[in-house]
């Protein structure tokens, strides 16, 4: 979390820990609380406050747009399972990609008619960091299917991209904070008005009867807190870690044979490192990573403990053997220049030694 964050937050655990749907003084001020969250949160996205919806994370606004919708969903096969899952739970279309990750827009206009109610598409694609051209999505789909609800899963843009350009394309955006420096378990969507979806949860009415339950007060003034920071820091962060992704990987392959950068920088996020490596396995390199206490992992974070390829290398038509040696590096705001340099040794010495066993062993 960033620093910001965790001060702004502190205060709701103590002092300020009323439940804002209380009619109290103390509820009255957790309220002030959430709605000056959610006008700074509006600002930077680019909506309008009556547009943000408060929940619990990336993935229940994700099922909220798919599944609070009656008719057809569409996806791309290389959307977060907490798209992809419930489309095709709802018996929705998948749509293939190309060898970068990017939908085939002429798939994705022979899937939509009529019947299709929503249709979701990630801004930035959270194993590989391929940039999704949303504006070039937005004119299929409304070309195509203009009463579908647009949505972006822009939980791992934010860090990257101005939510304000991207916000204007769609009709519906999920966040989540902990992607951008502030708190697990709190999240956004934001729904223009105009487009209604069923909520999930009901009963107590909270967020305009969109989505019921006590709010996170604590969570939602750190998340616009995280956010606030990350937009004003957004640029330099890109340039700063750039660099260093660049440098990490760029050693890793100068100092060993058959590495491969599975998708070209200028269609990628500056935060990720995303290889495939020959002649080792994934699941054998993650265990010496994380004994010299590097973290990384194979596929998303959701998925990190299947021995399956990841879906999104499959769908990007990587052959079975290249995607067993993926190795998925990600660098964020508090990566320093020591964390690269330690990768680059870790990851280098580590695949030395499992080539050399794999080699011994045959």
């Amino acid at each position: 979390m960033r620093q910001s964050a965790i001060d702004a937050m502190l205060p709701f655990f103590a002092e300020r820990f009323a439940n804002p749907s209380g009619s109290h003084r103390f509820a009255r001020d957790a309220r002030r609380a959430i709605d000056e969250s959610r006008d700074v949160v509006a600002g930077l996205i680019g909506v309008q406050p009556g547009e943000v919806v408060f929940l619990g994370c990336g993935t229940e606004a994700d099922n909220q747009v798919i599944r609070g919708v009656d008719g057809v969903a569409v996806c791309p096969a290389t959307e977060h399972h907490a798209v992809l899952h419930p489309v095709e739970a709802r018996g929705g279309r998948v749509v293939g990609v190309d060898a970068t990750g990017h939908v085939d827009l002429d798939r994705l206009a022979a899937a939509l008619d009529n019947d299709v109610a929503v249709v979701s598409v990630m801004s930035v694609n959270n194993e590989v960091g391929t940039i999704t051209d949303l504006a070039a999505v937005a004119a299929v789909v409304r070309a195509h299917a203009p009463q579908a609800i647009l949505h972006t899963d822009a939980v791992q843009a934010a860090s990257w991209i101005d939510l304000r350009h991207l916000a204007p394309l769609v009709d519906a955006l999920s966040l989540s904070a902990h992607k951008f420096g502030g708190p697990k378990g709190v999240g956004i969507l934001t729904i223009r008005d105009g487009r209604s979806l069923s909520p999930m949860l009901i009963g107590g009415g909270q967020e305009r009867e969109r989505r019921s339950g006590t709010h996170n007060v604590a969570g939602i003034v750190a998340m616009a807190m995280a956010l606030a920071e990350t937009d004003t820091r957004r640029d330099a962060e890109i340039e700063r870690l750039a660099r260093l992704r660049n440098r990490l990987v760029d050693e890793i392959a100068g100092a060993l044979d058959d590495v491969v950068e599975t998708v070209p920088r200028d269609r990628k996020i500056a935060g990720s490192a995303h290889v495939c490596i020959d002649g080792i396995e994934s699941e054998s390199l993650l265990y010496l990573l994380d004994e010299a206490e590097v973290c990384a992992s194979a596929a998303s974070a959701c998925a990190s403990g299947a021995m399956e390829p990841s879906h999104v290398l499959s769908a990007m038509g990587v052959d079975r053997r290249r995607a067993g040696g993926a190795l998925r590096m990600s660098l964020g705001h508090t990566t320093t220049p020591a964390d690269v340099d330690r990768g680059i040794e870790v990851v280098v010495d580590s695949v030395r030694r499992l080539r050399k066993a794999a080699t011994t062993v045959a």
